[in-house]
Protein backbone atom coordinates (compact mmCIF):
# COMPACT_ATOMS: atom_id res chain seq x y z
CA UNK A 1 0.00 0.00 0.00
CA UNK A 2 1.28 3.48 -0.77
CA UNK A 3 2.29 5.72 2.10
CA UNK A 4 0.16 8.86 2.17
CA UNK A 5 1.76 12.28 2.60
CA UNK A 6 -0.09 14.38 5.17
CA UNK A 7 -0.28 18.15 5.29
CA UNK A 8 -2.25 20.58 7.42
CA UNK A 9 -4.98 20.43 4.76
CA UNK A 10 -5.60 16.68 4.89
CA UNK A 11 -4.33 15.68 8.33
CA UNK A 12 -7.49 16.01 10.44
CA UNK A 13 -9.74 14.45 7.84
CA UNK A 14 -7.39 11.49 7.39
CA UNK A 15 -6.95 10.67 11.08
CA UNK A 16 -10.63 11.09 11.95
CA UNK A 17 -12.20 9.31 8.99
CA UNK A 18 -10.03 6.21 9.08
CA UNK A 19 -10.22 3.46 11.70
CA UNK A 20 -6.44 3.32 12.23
CA UNK A 21 -3.72 5.65 10.97
CA UNK A 22 0.03 5.49 11.56
CA UNK A 23 1.85 8.78 11.10
CA UNK A 24 5.63 8.95 10.71
CA UNK A 25 7.02 12.42 11.45
CA UNK A 26 10.32 12.69 9.57
CA UNK A 27 12.76 14.93 7.67
CA UNK A 28 14.80 14.27 4.53
CA UNK A 29 18.11 15.12 6.26
CA UNK A 30 17.56 12.58 9.07
CA UNK A 31 19.52 9.35 8.58
CA UNK A 32 17.45 7.26 11.03
CA UNK A 33 14.29 8.58 9.32
CA UNK A 34 15.48 7.35 5.95
CA UNK A 35 16.37 3.94 7.41
CA UNK A 36 12.99 3.66 9.17
CA UNK A 37 11.21 4.70 5.98
CA UNK A 38 12.21 1.43 4.30
CA UNK A 39 10.83 -0.61 7.20
CA UNK A 40 7.69 1.54 7.37
CA UNK A 41 6.96 1.10 3.67
CA UNK A 42 7.61 -2.64 3.80
CA UNK A 43 5.27 -3.10 6.77
CA UNK A 44 2.60 -0.94 5.09
CA UNK A 45 2.33 -3.61 2.38
CA UNK A 46 1.34 -6.20 5.02
CA UNK A 47 -1.37 -4.12 6.71
CA UNK A 48 -3.69 -3.00 3.96
CA UNK A 49 -6.45 -2.26 6.48
CA UNK A 50 -4.31 0.43 8.12
CA UNK A 51 -3.45 3.86 6.69
CA UNK A 52 0.29 4.59 6.72
CA UNK A 53 1.15 8.26 6.40
CA UNK A 54 4.11 10.59 6.72
CA UNK A 55 4.54 14.20 7.78
CA UNK A 56 7.64 16.04 6.61
CA UNK A 57 8.40 18.30 9.58
CA UNK A 58 10.29 20.74 7.36
CA UNK A 59 7.23 21.31 5.17
CA UNK A 60 4.68 21.04 7.99
CA UNK A 61 6.23 22.71 11.04
CA UNK A 62 2.84 23.46 12.60
CA UNK A 63 1.90 19.78 12.66
CA UNK A 64 5.26 18.99 14.26
CA UNK A 65 4.60 21.67 16.85
CA UNK A 66 1.04 20.45 17.48
CA UNK A 67 2.36 16.95 18.26
CA UNK A 68 5.34 18.22 20.24
CA UNK A 69 7.83 16.48 17.97
CA UNK A 70 11.23 16.82 19.67
CA UNK A 71 13.03 13.89 18.03
CA UNK A 72 12.56 12.09 14.73
CA UNK A 73 11.51 9.74 13.43
CA UNK A 74 8.44 9.91 15.61
CA UNK A 75 5.55 7.51 15.19
CA UNK A 76 2.02 8.45 16.22
CA UNK A 77 -0.85 5.97 15.94
CA UNK A 78 -4.49 7.04 15.83
CA UNK A 79 -7.49 4.80 16.43
CA UNK A 80 -10.91 6.34 15.84
CA UNK A 81 -9.28 9.76 15.65
CA UNK A 82 -7.53 9.46 19.02
CA UNK A 83 -3.83 9.06 19.73
CA UNK A 84 -3.12 5.62 21.18
CA UNK A 85 0.66 5.61 20.72
CA UNK A 86 3.38 8.24 20.29
CA UNK A 87 7.11 7.65 20.56
CA UNK A 88 10.30 8.73 18.86
CA UNK A 89 12.94 6.45 17.43
CA UNK A 90 13.35 4.11 14.50
CA UNK A 91 11.67 0.76 15.08
CA UNK A 92 12.68 -2.59 13.64
CA UNK A 93 10.14 -4.41 11.52
CA UNK A 94 9.33 -6.77 14.39
CA UNK A 95 8.90 -3.90 16.87
CA UNK A 96 6.72 -1.91 14.44
CA UNK A 97 4.48 -4.90 13.82
CA UNK A 98 4.15 -5.49 17.58
CA UNK A 99 3.09 -1.87 18.13
CA UNK A 100 0.55 -2.16 15.32
CA UNK A 101 -0.89 -5.37 16.76
CA UNK A 102 -1.21 -3.82 20.22
CA UNK A 103 -2.95 -0.75 18.77
CA UNK A 104 -5.32 -2.95 16.74
CA UNK A 105 -6.17 -4.99 19.84
CA UNK A 106 -7.37 -1.95 21.80
CA UNK A 107 -11.10 -1.79 22.29
CA UNK A 108 -12.65 1.48 21.13
CA UNK A 109 -14.51 1.79 24.43
CA UNK A 110 -11.19 1.63 26.28
CA UNK A 111 -9.67 4.25 23.95
CA UNK A 112 -12.57 6.64 24.51
CA UNK A 113 -12.48 6.18 28.30
CA UNK A 114 -8.72 6.80 28.39
CA UNK A 115 -9.10 9.97 26.33
CA UNK A 116 -11.72 11.31 28.75
CA UNK A 117 -9.33 10.84 31.68
CA UNK A 118 -6.74 13.22 30.18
Amino acid sequence: MAVLELTERNFDQTVTEQEMVLVDFWAHWCGPCRAFSETYTEVSNKYTDVVFAKVDIEREPQLAKDFKVRAIPMLVIFRAGMVVYADAGALSQVALEEVIQKAKALELKEIRENSKEK
